[in-house]
């Protein structure tokens, strides 16, 4: 999660420097500015979709974990019972 914090605002700091280098410049097909803002958004939509993927993940992780968790727990009280049955014997 950090890491992608970090490139997004790595990503952020280096459109913002090279769009207010190249404002000055305008053409038909668009200035440097313009193309630098156009870079700025694909990286934003980039980090956004690999945010929303990696906390996807991370949910469906989690829940497997907290499963496995569970059967653990089931599978030792089983455990305690029948030692506890055994002991009684």
């Amino acid at each position: 999660m950090r890491s992608t914090l970090t490139r997004m605002l790595g990503i952020v700091a280096v459109a913002c420097a090279v769009a207010s280098a190249g404002c000055g410049k305008n053409s038909e097909t668009g200035g440097t500015g313009e193309k630098a803002g156009a870079a700025l958004d694909r990286a934003a939509e980039k980090t956004a979709d690999a945010a929303k993927s990696t906390g996807a993940a991370a949910k469906d992780a989690a829940g497997v974990a907290v499963q496995k968790t569970g059967e653990a727990l089931e599978k030792a009280g089983a455990a305690v019972e029948k030692t506890g049955a055994d002991m009684q014997k």
